[in-house]
């Protein structure tokens, strides 16, 4: 199981984007028990980033919704960032 750590400035986005959003919340933990038990489950379509994200990784909670994270050790990531497409890349 990959231990999951949530940065000062996710909580902060997590509360304004994803909290209230009833919908968007009931996926987003779902998306989150798969990836804590498989960050490279098929249905989180985990990708590797590039550019002025490299060294970062994202993966899909919903059609517009990604979570940007960095692997910190091999069963430990960081969330760094969640939102739209064109909000985290």
């Amino acid at each position: 199981m990959t231990k999951v750590i949530w940065d000062q400035g996710f909580k902060k986005i997590y509360q304004k984007k994803v909290k209230n959003n009833l919908d968007l919340k009931k996926r987003f933990w779902t998306m989150m028990r798969l990836f804590s038990q498989n960050p490279f489950d098929r249905r989180l379509r985990t990708h590797k980033l590039t550019g002025k994200l490299e060294g970062l990784w994202a993966f899909s909670v919903a059609y517009e919704c990604r979570v940007i994270f960095k692997f910190l050790g091999e069963d430990e990531v960081l969330l760094v960032d969640v939102g739209s497409h064109d909000e985290v890349y």
